[in-house]
């Protein structure tokens, strides 16, 4: 079963507003021998409804953890989170019902075939037998693997993976998409077709909230961005306001990268592999 959050969302019931997801003074802690950890130092966030909304970091800037709390899968250790208008830590099981999670590792019983899993999926969120096979085929097509429905899971690649674990996530139709490096490993050509498929989910109307460390990533899919370094927002907006911004600072001829916004909003390095996307590096 892929790993994602499993609640039903009642008869009727609509959470829409008018951000998907809003932080406010948003801080996670953690105890260690040393001392206090702090992951998270204060995060400020909206993303309006409809958008595709990116976040960028280094490893170890706390994207994950800010995404882990939204979800409900971490405490809050201070500040307030909403997803679709429900405060996540004040009623999580509400918010659940308006959220899909697909994180980094795709959960995947590699035994069952594609077909087979997202019945499972429907079933639990509480489909009827017809309505879950007509969803799980209706999956299968958005996400362009009807040819492979049948065949067990252990014989799909990365990129086939990790499309089917999108549509896991998109079971119970999620106002909100959040999705956790979802190209992380993936070669070049997967990585396309994903990102293929996250755009063909929002124009389906579902806002899409994507963390990831590849700079062409963002670029090519996010409507707007924030850039987070050692627990802090330290540049939000559109891809291309940021790289004008940076233009006009500095007076470049030329207009800079997105991967240039990053370093001079950081300082970290990039490298960058043949036939890959940039990512960024502590």
């Amino acid at each position: 079963m892929s790993d994602h959050l499993v609640a039903q969302r009642r008869p009727g019931e609509s959470t829409t507003a008018s951000y998907a997801v809003e932080a406010e003074g948003l801080v996670k802690q953690y105890k260690s021998r040393s001392g206090t950890v702090d992951a998270v130092r204060g995060v400020d966030l909206r993303v309006a409804t409809g958008e595709v909304f990116g976040f960028l970091g280094p490893n170890g800037a706390g994207k994950s953890t800010t995404v882990r709390m939204l979800t409900t899968l971490l405490s809050i250790t201070a500040g307030t989170a909403r997803v679709a208008g429900v405060d996540v830590a004040a009623d999580p099981d509400r918010a659940r019902r308006s959220m899909g999670v697909a994180l980094q590792e795709a959960g995947l019983d590699v035994r069952q075939t594609g077909r087979e899993l997202l019945v499972l999926q429907a079933r639990l969120f509480g489909f009827a037998a017809k309505a879950a096979a007509d969803r799980a085929a209706e999956l299968l097509t958005l996400v362009g693997l009807d040819d492979a429905a049948d065949r067990r899971i252990k014989g799909y690649s990365g990129g086939m993976k990790r499309r089917l674990d999108l549509a896991s996530a998109l079971v119970h139709e999620p106002e909100v998409l959040f999705l956790d490096e979802p190209t992380t490993g993936l070669d070049p050509a997967s990585r396309l077709t994903v990102w293929d498929e996250v755009r063909r989910i929002n124009r389906n109307g579902t806002t899409v909230f994507l963390t990831t460390q590849y700079l062409e990533e963002a670029d090519q899919l996010c409507d707007r961005l924030a850039i987070i370094d050692g627990g802090l927002i330290v540049r939000e907006g559109t891809p291309q306001r940021l790289k004008d911004e940076l233009r006009d600072r500095l007076g470049l001829d030329a207009g800079p990268t997105l991967d240039e916004v990053f370093l001079d909003a950081t300082g970290r390095t990039r490298t960058k592999a043949a036939g890959d996307v940039q990512e960024v590096s502590a």
